[in-house]
């Protein structure tokens, strides 16, 4: 082999060793970290600079007290100097790279606190505006107008003619005494026709025309949907029978599903704003009418009732529709973008952008969310930049160097805590806490329900028994609400 080829060899040798080289002080120099795990080693001194561990670059979350070889890969361990800590604590990229990366940034706003909330409702009648058609006396059905379930009709619409017997004989005698001239025995026998059903219309008829009328004609009282119509030709009656039954159309509720967690921004007569399929592009105004206390065991959804406006009877039971809730407040509190936000299961994070394109995880406490944004308690402060777009990105390669957001302080100690009064009465008491009626907490906007309630401390019930009248403090936590006081009222033995 020619001495040509041998040095061609040596130097191809020579190019690998260093290139390995190379590489392994690139791994050296570029994959530190700054674990904030649970595992802390004793400064060791190497040189001038203090080590606080070493540590594989491939497995940077396994820390170790002394040098050596790593356990996971061919190699040796790295040491983590205490004086690179601080550069190590966040996640460098070249600003350069940042638009290639897809990374988006969004500031961290203040603004008015304000609930807002979609749900979907269904139209159905207002059971308020009911009106019942009976007789008034016993007799005959002689017609039954062209009607039936479903038809809507105007006021005063004709809907039976009902002969009455009795109304006869009694018309007949009034007539009869009208030519006596004996005022008192003439207001006895009007009397008498007002006690058998008759109206003071029907009565003034008669007097003036001098002609029994005992077919009476019952009419629909109010605008609306025949929702009963239990009489047919020929039938007898009873006086006091139902004859048909009138739903009005002026006024309709929509029923909507409120979700449980959602429950405590609904208050009574928020406005509310309905979009119907059958009228794109119309927004209709109505307000919360009533809250029932009652939630679904299914789908754990409050059913809250709406009363919308139905002036020209467009709005029909059955029909669908999606309906908008808002409050605005005087309280103003951080807001961040929702897609920022990094849920581990455990917490949430997000990634801070500071100078020099350093990108540092930092985990925030959340409170409700609205229109895209949610409300930040605790972690950041306004006018931060945070990663909006490729946080997930980041968040692995953060994970990669074992790189751990702090925990944050709890926003507020347990002496802090705001607390929610009531007045209840105890059903039932048990292991799994105290069981309520209670009226509503106004502070929290939840009405009064029967629930049960878990216990900050088992001795708050000590001396209680199923009956008793209580006056209960609780705290919103995120498991729920805890009882932290629970007081018997007085007057009880």
């Amino acid at each position: 082999m020619s001495a040509r080829i041998w040095t061609g060899m040596a130097l191809a040798g020579l190019s690998l060793a260093l290139g390995a080289a190379g590489g392994y002080w690139f791994a050296q120099q570029h994959m530190t970290s700054m674990p904030t795990g649970n595992a802390e080693a004793t400064p060791v001194s190497q040189g001038e600079r203090k080590v606080l561990y070493w540590y594989d670059p491939m497995y940077p979350q396994q820390k170790f007290d002394k040098p050596g070889k790593s356990p996971f890969m061919d190699m040796a361990l790295i040491p983590q100097y205490a004086d690179a800590a601080a550069d190590n604590a966040a996640i460098s990229i070249d600003p350069s790279l940042t638009q290639n990366l897809g990374l988006r940034l969004a500031t961290v706003t203040r603004g008015p606190l304000a609930n807002s909330l979609e749900v979907a409702g269904l139209v159905s009648f207002n059971e308020r505006e009911v009106a019942v058609v009976q007789a008034r006396a016993a007799g005959f059905v002689e017609r039954v107008y062209a009607r039936a379930p479903g038809d809507v009709l105007q006021a005063d619409a004709p809907l039976v003619d009902l002969l009455i017997p009795d109304w006869a004989a009694a018309q007949e005698e009034f007539l009869a005494l009208k030519h006596s001239n004996d005022a008192g025995l003439l207001a006895a026998a009007r009397q008498r026709l007002r006690l058998l059903g008759m109206s003071t219309t029907l009565i003034s008829q008669v007097e003036r025309s001098g002609k029994t009328r005992p077919v009476l004609t019952l009419g629909s009282p109010i605008s609306g949907v025949v929702q009963e119509l239990d009489v047919r030709t020929g039938m007898t009656v009873a006086a006091g029978a139902t004859l048909a039954r009138v739903n009005g159309l002026g006024r309709v509720w929509l029923s909507l599903a409120v979700p449980e967690a959602e429950a405590g921004a609904i208050t009574r007569g928020q406005a509310v704003e309905a979009r119907l399929p059958a009228f794109p592009g119309e927004v209709l105004a109505g307000t919360v009418d009533a809250i029932l206390p009652e939630t679904n065991p299914d789908s754990r959804t409050l059913r809250v009732r709406v009363e919308l406006p139905n002036p020209d009877g467009r709005l029909r039971p059955g029909m669908t529709a999606q309906a908008h809730l808002s409050r605005s407040t005087s309280q103003s509190v951080l807001w961040l973008p929702s897609e920022a936000i990094i849920r581990t299961g455990r917490r949430a994070l997000v990634m801070v952008a500071e100078e020099g394109g350093r990108y540092r995880p930092v985990e925030v406490h959340l409170g409700q969310e609205s229109a895209g944004k949610t409300m930040v308690t605790q972690g950041l402060t306004e006018g931060q930049q945070v990663v909006a777009s490729g946080q997930f990105l980041l968040d692995s390669e953060a994970s990669l160097k074992g790189l751990e957001a702090p925990v944050a302080p709890e926003p507020m100690t347990k002496a802090t805590v705001p607390l929610h009064e009531a007045e209840g009465q105890v059903v039932a008491i048990d292991n799994a806490g105290v069981t309520l009626a209670h009226g509503p907490f106004k502070t929290l906007g939840m009405p009064g329900m029967t629930m049960t309630f878990p216990l900050a401390d088992p001795a708050l019930v000590v001396g209680l028994k199923a009956g008793d009248k209580v006056r209960v403090s609780v705290s919103q936590t995120d498991a729920g609400l805890v009882v932290e006081r629970l007081e018997k009222l007085g007057g009880q033995p």
